[in-house]
């Protein structure tokens, strides 16, 4: 069967485009194809800072042939009628239609149109200008004698050249007929831009990766990835040393060469006194280079790493010291900087923050940092924390944000705090909570451990958190500008991970009363604010708790109850819940609490005005049978039995307790009519059942389990 190579060969493609634009090429193709009845076997795409290619196996050489029976007017129908459905079904006369006999509304045409499938080339020129004309670039732009008048084609960079090739593989393929801004599609591509640049024919996708090669091109993105990682471990390992893996850095290097060469360089030792983050992110930033340490230590080594994308006549040295050139002088900048920042204190840093804006609505940065000293000072007091030292770590926080070197490195803020704040003679809780109360920033991140620490992190999330709610600036969709939901999961995880017990509506209301501009609020829209804020923070618990198997249902049971702003608490109730839910008591419980509220549920509907008087207590006296007088004795032990262990947060006997009540519950079933005829009776069986239903809340809301 017949495979498609398709290549689209451009100026230089940058490389946070290319992974994106070579899954939107094959998605596109693909889709365009199946939409027309072709399915490949199997395709990959590719790309280069140079090109886009794609290729699929199998094809099918032509469309599939369709038949489709095209119902008609009735036999003697108006000619007017007659003529639409000739033109409709692209029928001559009548004689080339059928009639079918309906023996209810008589007869009537049929047109039989059958349709050849179109060959699969034929196809591919149809579709492919439509894709490459509306490929959907980030960014594009036109170029030529025609981008004056908005005609020429969009393309990420100029396009230069088109390869389509289709054919069997014991055939040689044909060129897929079809052009795109004056392009001619064909079977001519290049190779390497300095060492390969002359054309060459290709024919399939199986002499064009090996033809690449010759012309010192890998398409493969993920190969040039090996390929570098490989060779740099094992330049580093001959000079005694290690690298420093940075899987971001090698997928841009990888997009930048289509022949990977890697080389070391060299700068000065003197340099190894700035901070190594600084350095690292200085050569990685400017230089798309790694960095190296001596082995089995964390210092770093005065040399790094650089892949070129060519094989130069002398080994690559001469571009070894170009790198190293401009290395040199980035770092001495970097020290300047650092040298710099070194000589101001941090002190004298935060009066600049009340220049700065953090949101039009909430105030500068000054004045955060304002509140988040109170609300650190507050939360220390509830985890054990030197309240002075939070107070004092969360004035200085922010005070690297006006600093030299996160002017010029901003993925360094907070660690450069850390570095100020030691070198400024900050006790060291100090100086960690500095780095570490921007933590944890992804699901990955490390959460702090050390108190001032989780106190000047939960007040930064909080406040922020807080802050945007109260002025509706909350997560929609898909966007999250202000990384809300990170936030809150940094809430979630600080509390979990350091098992802590506070309960987050208390907190978030102290969040309320250190902003001047909420504290005032009436008492009703606070409440309102920090309700709306915890039901948030249940939907990103799920989140936290997806990766421990939790399900979701048995939190939406456990949410809502008593101390459902702590969510240790919450945790422990959770997997509590799901264990008992998973022997045959817990499974009988929920089965006989499900049929109690169904019942209880189903009376209200008939009665929704006597609904209300179900959830009043039952009356000892009515109880008339020797089943319902069981139930219920068994109910008034339970109640108190649960209600004490929750109390104690001993969960899984809570629900042993509960489940003694499912023999006599079973027994008030078999041997009791609930809907009694008389009416008092009924109400007080109804009764009983929904105090059986309010033990089980007790625990949790078993009307929100699943399953």
């Amino acid at each position: 069967m017949p495979d498609l190579l398709l290549e689209l060969f451009s100026e230089e493609i940058p490389a946070r485009m290319q992974a994106q634009a070579a899954d939107d090429l094959k998605r596109l193709v693909t889709d365009a194809l199946a939409a027309r009845g072709l399915f490949s076997a199997g395709g990959a795409a590719f790309a280069t800072p140079r090109r886009l290619a794609l290729h699929l196996s199998e094809l099918p050489a032509a469309q599939p042939d369709t038949r489709e029976e095209r119902k008609g007017p009735k036999v003697g129908a108006p000619e007017a009628a007659i003529a639409g459905f000739l033109k409709s079904a692209g029928l001559a006369s009548l004689d080339e239609a059928k009639v079918q006999a309906d023996p209810k509304k008589g007869d009537f045409y049929v047109a039989v149109i059958e349709r050849a499938g179109r060959p699969t080339i034929e196809v591919l020129a149809e579709i492919l200008p439509q894709i490459v004309e509306s490929f959907p670039w980030p960014k594009s732009m036109r170029w030529g004698a025609a981008s004056a008048a908005g005609a020429s084609l969009r393309w990420v960079r100029p396009l230069h050249s088109i390869v389509a090739t289709f054919g069997p593989e014991t055939e040689d393929p044909e060129v897929v007929p079809f052009a795109v801004g004056g392009i001619k599609a064909g079977n001519t591509t290049r190779g390497h831009r300095f060492m390969a640049p002359e054309p060459f024919t290709v024919r399939r996708f199986h002499d064009y990766v090996p033809a690449l090669e010759r012309a010192k091109v890998v398409l493969d993105a993920a190969r040039r990835r090996d390929i570098i990682l490989h060779d740099a471990k094992t330049l580093a390992m001959a000079q005694g040393l290690e690298l420093i893996e940075d899987d971001g850095l090698l997928h841009e290097v990888a997009g930048l060469v289509e022949w990977p060469v890697v080389l070391m360089g060299e700068f000065e030792k003197e340099y190894l006194d700035i901070p190594p983050e600084v350095i690292r992110a200085t050569i990685r930033a400017n230089q798309k280079c790694f960095v190296l340490r001596e082995v089995g230590s964390d210092r770093l080594a005065n040399r790094f790493v650089l892949v070129s994308n060519i094989e130069a006549s002398d080994g690559g040295a001469e571009i070894a010291r170009g790198n190293a050139k401009v290395v040199r002088a980035r770092l001495s900048d970097a020290r300047f900087f650092w040298e710099s920042d070194l000589a101001v204190k941090l002190d004298e840093r935060v009066k600049k923050l009340d220049a700065i804006v953090f949101h039009a609505k909430l105030g500068t940065q000054g004045e955060r940092v304002a509140r988040l000293e109170h609300l650190a000072a507050d939360l220390a007091a509830l985890i054990k924390a030197d309240p002075k030292l939070a107070a004092r770590a969360a004035h200085l926080c922010k005070a690297d944000l006006v600093s030299e070197m996160v002017g010029e490195f901003p993925e360094l803020q907070g660690l450069m705090g850390r570095y100020y704040a030691a070198r400024q003679g900050e006790p060291e809780a100090v100086a960690a909570a500095c780095e570490e109360h921007y933590k944890p920033q992804g699901p990955s991140d490390r959460v702090p451990s050390a108190p001032v620490s989780i106190a000047v992190a939960l007040a930064d999330k909080l406040d922020t958190l807080v802050g945007f709610w109260a002025i509706d600036e909350k997560p929609t969709g898909s966007k999250d500008p202000y990384a809300l939901r990170r936030a809150a999961l940094g809430v979630i995880r600080l509390i979990l991970e350091n098992e802590l017990r506070l309960p987050i509506l208390t907190i978030g209301a102290e969040a309320l009363l250190r902003n001047p501009k909420l504290a005032e609020w009436p008492e009703e829209e606070k409440r309102s604010l920090l309700v709306s804020l915890l039901g948030f923070f249940a939907e990103r618990l799920k989140v936290y708790l997806r990766d421990t198997k939790a399900r979701h249902d048995l939190i939406d049971a456990v949410f809502g109850g008593p101390g459902s702003d702590d969510f240790v608490l919450v945790v422990r109730r959770v997997r509590a819940l799901g264990a008992f839910l998973g022997t045959d008591e817990g499974a009988n419980l929920l089965a006989g609490y499900r049929r109690a509220a169904n019942i209880v549920k189903a009376e209200a509907k008939k009665a929704p005005s006597e609904a209300a008087r179900y959830a009043e207590p039952y009356e000892v006296a009515r109880l008339a049978e020797p089943a319902e007088k069981a139930l219920a004795a068994r109910l008034a032990d339970a109640t108190p039995e649960a209600a004490a262990a929750v109390q104690r947060e001993d969960f899984e006997d809570a629900m042993r307790v509960l489940s003694t009540l499912r023999a006599p519950l079973d027994a008030f079933f078999d041997d009791v009519t609930v809907n009694a005829d008389d009416p008092a009776l009924r109400l007080n069986r109804l009764r009983l059942l929904d105090g059986f239903r309010g033990a089980v809340h007790a625990v949790a809301d078993f009307s929100r389990i699943g399953g």
